[in-house]
């Protein structure tokens, strides 16, 4: 396929030459590579601006990714499931509080994930509160590019700061654990928190806007999980609704640095790819049923919405708790929630990495 800077790379669509692509050594993440293919210009800035674990390829991603790794473990995401229950818990009362309306998105989906990375990487007390409110701007549809740069630039100043004090004063999260490690430059640190922020931030927060959408639009859906009290089948239903939304939709970037043959077909050295893992968790080879209804019966594990192989998504586990919680909670407590305009008439974030409503509007 030809790419918006005239550059010809191969696209990946299917499920098993993905999976085979993404755990290939002879393919590069490192973005500086010639034949890299980029999604946009500002891609290409950011880029220069912010090298962290996507971008990097082994051994150093794998060593930045072991320093973090314990933060984002299953066993920790389950001692902190009572309080993201909690939490959610608190912005639903907030929500029926305020009479028989809402936006989903930025009265629950958005302060939720933000407080929940907030706790992963360690941001308390009224440095949370500023970082809530940046979120929430970078967030906003009426934010213009103008207000997202400068609060992406207030956001790293402020982990700047955060960085800088943990030196004497050691966090419980994140940015504290890199610090007391002192193997990587303030700037990485600050690169890789920023990183986790806009996955572990938007991914969920779309993820539980778009995902409540899905489940609107297929009601005999949504009356089974609304029903359930078994954790199995709510944990069960966010692998399926993860891979049917796939919000991560700009496909997974490489370059191969050695001759591939992949599904017959020969990629030479130097050749841009783009693994298209949305359209990989619709292939009907690796999923029973028609994969482009939504099905939560379906065993849909082995997706590939946080991707595959060695970069696979690092906060997968957070991502995972989160939506069950909510998703297990929602539509109980509310249980006449309903769309208040046509599926076709909201606004849509399509030019992120990422995927989404501008604001889901509800009803109960």
């Amino acid at each position: 396929m030809r790419i918006w800077d005239g550059n010809v790379a191969w696209l990946i669509t299917g499920y098993a030459e993905a999976r085979a692509i993404l755990t290939d050594p002879r393919v590069s993440s490192d973005q500086s590579r010639p034949g890299y293919t980029f999604a946009a210009p500002q891609a290409k800035i950011f880029h220069n601006r912010n090298r962290s674990m996507p971008t990097m390829d082994d051994p150093e991603h794998a060593i930045l990714r072991r320093m973090v790794t314990g933060d984002f473990a299953n066993r920790k995401m389950e001692l902190l499931r009572p309080k993201f229950q909690q939490m959610v818990d608190h912005l639903i009362d907030d929500m029926l509080a305020g009479g028989n309306s809402a936006d989903l998105f930025s009265q629950l989906a958005v302060p939720m994930s933000s407080t929940a990375i907030c706790e992963i990487l360690g941001v308390h007390n009224e440095e949370g509160v500023r970082f809530s409110k940046l979120g929430k701007i970078m967030a906003s549809p009426a934010s213009t590019s103008e207000d997202n740069v400068k609060a992406v630039d207030d956001m790293r100043a402020l982990l700047r700061s955060l960085v800088e004090r943990s030196k004497t004063e050691p966090g419980d999260g994140v940015i504290g654990h890199l610090v007391s490690a002192g193997e990587l430059p303030d700037e990485e640190i600050v690169a890789t928190a920023l990183l986790l922020m806009a996955a572990g931030h938007g991914a969920t927060a779309h993820m539980t806007t778009l995902g409540t959408m899905a489940l609107l639009a297929n009601p005999d859906q949504l009356a089974l999980i609304r029903a359930s009290r078994d954790p199995k089948f709510i944990a069960n239903a966010v692998e399926e609704l993860l891979r049917y939304l796939s919000v991560a939709h700009l496909g997974r970037r490489r370059v191969a640095i050695d001759d591939i043959d992949i599904g017959g077909v020969l990629i030479r050295a130097g050749e841009g790819i783009i693994v298209a893992t949305d359209t990989a968790n619709h292939d009907p080879s690796a999923f029973e049923g028609d994969p482009d209804v939504l099905d939560l019966n379906r065993d849909a594990r082995h997706h590939l919405a946080f991707g595959f192989g060695v970069h696979q998504c690092l906060g997968q586990q957070l991502s995972r708790v989160l939506l069950q919680v909510v998703f297990g909670t929602l539509y109980r407590r509310i249980p006449t929630l309903a769309l208040t305009v046509p599926v076709d008439q909201l606004s849509y974030k399509l030019g992120l990495a990422i995927y989404g409503v501008n604001e889901l509007p509800v009803v109960w």
